[in-house]
């Protein structure tokens, strides 16, 4: 006996995308990758209207002449010859550096780094090599007044190192390192009677700049003797009480 036909399958239709999505059966994809939920819409949900915190200004940081209590970071034409003055009874390395420190208007580690050949005794110049650029090999000029240059070559022999073989190449008039450099600094401001945040290499670089706009000199080359990337950066020195200012002051006092 023959067993009864079944009746034909009837084919299946495909559950639309979104019947599986709500049946929990496939995993929602995003824009990211397969398998990662998409981001949430960045409008008002249903739970609520809340809003991403507004972000705060980053206050504006720079270089400054005050400290944040008002503490004055540059020493004054009096302080710096007092500082001078204390140099010429140190040893003869610490008095140079102490000079070229006031004179050059460079930083510590920019005097530390020069060499014999990087004093130009016939321009009257120093050459040094501007440390805080992206790149190596960035040098400015700096005139400096005929004692320190004396002093450079009678201490360091700058004329006998350029005459040898090796023109003074290499050859650094301090092979001290920087924490060396900044004692023998620290040592003679003390000996002055000076402390404080301004009794220290930055402090006589904040002087040179200070001295040098009240002086006149236009803010271009005072820029370029201290190796600023940005004129706004050196236009901070005409912002100093110099003694043209305190002058008007007077006037106004009667």
């Amino acid at each position: 006996m023959k067993s009864p036909r079944r009746p034909p399958a009837r084919p299946t239709q495909p559950v639309p995308a979104v019947k599986r999505l709500a049946a929990g059966k496939v995993r929602p994809r995003g824009r990211t990758g397969r398998g990662k939920a998409p981001s949430p819409p960045s409008g008002p949900s249903s739970t609520g209207s809340a809003r991403k915190p507004a972000r705060l200004p980053v206050p504006q940081t720079g270089m400054q002449l005050h400290s944040a209590d008002g503490l004055r970071k540059y020493l004054t034409a009096g302080e710096r010859d007092a500082f001078l003055r204390e140099a010429e009874r140190a040893d003869r390395a610490v008095r140079t550096l102490c000079m070229t420190l006031a004179y050059g208007g460079c930083r510590l580690s920019e005097a530390l780094a020069l060499t014999a050949d990087r004093v130009d005794l016939a321009a009257g110049v120093l050459v040094f090599e501007s440390l805080k650029k992206r790149r190596a090999g960035i040098f400015r000029n700096v005139p400096v007044p005929p004692a320190l240059l004396d002093a450079l070559d009678m201490v360091h022999g700058i004329r006998e190192r350029q005459g040898a073989r090796g023109k003074g190449r290499g050859l650094r008039l301090w092979p001290w390192s920087r924490m060396t450099g900044w004692r023998a600094v620290h040592a003679v401001m003390a000996a002055a009677g000076l402390a404080g945040v301004h009794a220290s290499p930055k402090g006589l670089r904040h002087g040179f700049g200070v001295a040098a706009v009240t002086a006149g000199i236009p803010l271009n080359l005072v820029q370029k003797w201290l190796g600023h990337a940005q004129l706004s950066t050196t236009a901070i020195y005409a912002n100093a009480v110099g003694a043209e200012e305190k002058d008007i002051a007077r006037r106004m006092w009667g």
